[in-house]
């Protein structure tokens, strides 16, 4: 079995955690993991630092997939519609990196990585630091983490990363820009 690396993303506004797991044969290894805070700005300049933080991140960590974090619909509509943005942010990302995307549903994540699919963020946080070693600062970096290794744990092994990645290459070849003339319409 050969070395499949996963980034994980928390996605949110104000903080976006990160979680780069490898599984190296049956071992997994966090590579790397923090959170992305663009502070106290306009929605706009949140996004806008997001996407360059996410897209530094996959040059440096070089992901063969990532998993996001679903939406969820116990935030108020506002909240929902700036998460909905946020995770724009990250498909986006992935996609412009040619990365097969793999999304799940936080209670499924907690499920697949602490065995409770109703467990808190301190919960999620011990689990992180018991497993992998990792000392969260924050539980948007725990969820990441998780993110990656409930993919791992259910990512199908005879799907070579190197050929679903060529499949997303290919289906972003094809898309062209829909461009009109409008000057010439009078």
């Amino acid at each position: 079995m050969r070395r499949v690396i996963v980034l994980g993303i928390d996605p949110g506004s104000r903080r976006c955690g990160y979680g780069v797991v490898a599984r190296d044969g049956g071992r997994l290894r966090v590579l790397e993991s923090g959170v992305l805070v663009p502070g106290e700005r306009p929605v706009a300049e949140r996004l806008g630092l997001l996407l360059d933080g996410l897209e530094l991140l996959v040059g440096r960590a070089r992901p063969d997939e990532v998993a996001v974090e679903q939406g969820f619909s116990g935030a108020s509509p506002r909240a929902a519609l700036v998460l909905g943005q946020a995770r724009g942010v990250a498909l986006a990302v992935a996609a412009r990196a040619g990365l097969p995307v793999h999304e799940y549903a936080p209670s499924a994540v907690k499920l697949a990585f602490t065995g409770s699919g109703r467990a808190g963020k301190d919960q999620m946080m011990r689990t992180a630091q018991a497993l992998l070693g990792v000392a969260a600062t924050l539980s948007d970096e725990a969820d990441a983490i998780a993110l990656a290794v409930c993919h791992l744990a259910r990512r199908p092994f005879a799907v070579p990363a190197t050929t679903a990645r060529a499949t997303a290459a290919r289906a972003l070849s094809r898309l062209r820009p829909a461009r009109r003339d409008h000057r010439s319409a009078h």
